[in-house]
């Protein structure tokens, strides 16, 4: 019997790449690879990358430097980029970047053993090609390196909303959605193996919809088949796009008690004039709308959200939208970024990155700032309830603490009381910090 290599991967980015991650883990596990946690023992290390932001690229481009020592010990080690990244900048990184042996786009990770072959030969290897069907709907993902208690399935790949500053749609293309069913068995093997959570993943799952012959089943529909799958499963999901939360979704939410109470709704920006030139498809009327329309079908529901800072024209009437949209939702927590350009998007080829970056840096902190008041003030409304808990694992911060999420996805922090990651435990919550409920089990 032939003996396996080792394979290494690291995960840069989004959900969506630790569940491609995952996909590449399965892939290879059937060509005599086996995952390790130590890069310095492998064969081969795969990269999956993030084009999403410009600093995630440049973390990724000083690994790449940091794996080149690594590779002149080793002159058998075989080092691949996966992703987004790999996807915009195939030929710049195979020849920039000398320590690159292989790249494979988010659509080419069937093709990995091919081109592991290829560079065995010692020739560079790439696929890059998108996909207009390709969801990897059969494959099971291989789960490693994680707490054994939540997992993240994806249903869908892709993207045709066309942001003017967003790279997603060049580098994962169009929309396609995965077949239920296979998304069903794949939750009952999660289960089977001890999984109490799933989170369902997709670039806009709004825009689920799977068609067949006998009927076509949107995310609503997908919604409601997973819940059902068993009552002690917890199901989440990321991310929506709000021109596309529907009243439906909203009813199924409320109607089952194991869909969490918890919505990852990006606004980006709360000027209407501003959401125009970013392409987003909605107002902050209607951002405002939907929003009213959740907290009146889950009265207990948690809203996140992403916001930049500075994107092109941003005026500072603008950005007072922004912080004034902030404080109408009272979200309870947010991802804030500062605006940078992205090759190739409508932004970066018809608009002009005007505003001053110290001034996108103050606004940002301006915003940072109100969030952290806004997380603080809705954790507090929490103190004196009883949340259930999923736990997750022994406090990083104490070994006599447990930790795990309540349905509206805050970290609850309680003392150790023999439970198990897994369990779940009623908290009755005593203090808060504008990131964590603290409290006591009961």
């Amino acid at each position: 019997m032939a003996v396996k290599k080792k394979l290494y991967i690291e995960t840069y980015g989004c959900q969506m790449n630790f569940s491609d991650s995952e996909i590449v883990g399965a892939i290879m596990k059937e060509n005599n690879y086996e995952i390790t946690d130590e890069d310095s023992n492998a064969d081969l290390i795969l990269i999956n990358t993030c084009s999403i932001r410009e600093n995630a690229e440049q973390r990724i481009r000083k690994r790449l430097r940091e794996l080149n020592a690594l590779k002149k010990k080793n002159q058998n080690l075989t080092i691949g980029i996966l992703g987004c990244m790999a996807e915009r900048l195939k030929e710049q990184l195979l020849e920039e970047q000398k320590e690159v042996d292989l790249i494979a786009g988010p659509d080419s990770y069937r093709d990995l053993p091919r081109l592991v072959g290829i560079t065995d030969s010692g020739e560079k290897a790439a696929n890059v090609i998108l996909s207009a069907e390709e969801t990897y709907a059969d494959i099971t993902p291989v789960k490693y390196g994680d707490n054994k208690v939540s997992a993240f399935i994806s249903i869908m790949r892709g993207c045709e909303n066309f942001c003017a500053y967003c790279v997603v749609p060049y580098t994962r293309g169009k929309e396609r959605s995965r077949n239920p069913y296979t998304i069903i068995d794949e939750v009952k093997h999660l289960m089977s193996l001890g999984y109490k959570e799933v989170t369902l993943l997709g670039q806009n799952v709004n825009s689920y919809c799977y068609e067949s012959d006998e009927n076509n089943i949107g995310f609503p529909d997908l919604m409601r088949m997973v819940a059902e799958v068993s009552p002690l499963l917890r199901v989440r999901f990321a991310t929506s796009h709000p021109k596309d939360i529907s009243d439906k979704l909203l009813e199924v939410m409320a109607l089952y008690p194991n869909i969490c109470k918890h919505i990852h709704l990006p606004a980006q920006s709360g000027s209407t004039s501003m959401l125009k030139r970013m392409n987003r498809k909605y107002s902050r009327e209607w951002y405002l709308e939907r929003m009213d329309a959740a907290k009146r079908y889950l009265p207990d529901c948690s809203i996140t959200t992403d916001i930049i800072a500075g994107f092109c024209g941003e005026t500072e009437e603008e950005h007072k939208d922004t912080l004034s949209l902030m404080k109408e939702v009272g979200y309870s927590s947010a991802f804030m970024f500062k605006y940078s350009e992205r090759p190739n998007t409508y932004a970066a080829k018809k608009m002009e990155d005007d505003v001053d970056d110290k001034v996108k840096g103050r606004r940002l902190q301006e915003i940072i700032a109100l969030q952290g008041e806004l997380s603080l003030e809705y954790n507090k409304k929490m103190i004196g309830k009883t949340v259930e808990v999923l736990v997750e694992k022994t406090s990083k911060r104490s070994v006599h603490d447990l930790c795990g999420r309540n349905s509206q996805n805050i970290m609850v922090v309680f003392p150790d009381n023999g439970a198990a990651a897994g369990d779940y435990v009623n908290v009755l919550i005593k203090e808060c910090t504008p990131a964590t409920l603290k409290g006591e089990a009961v």
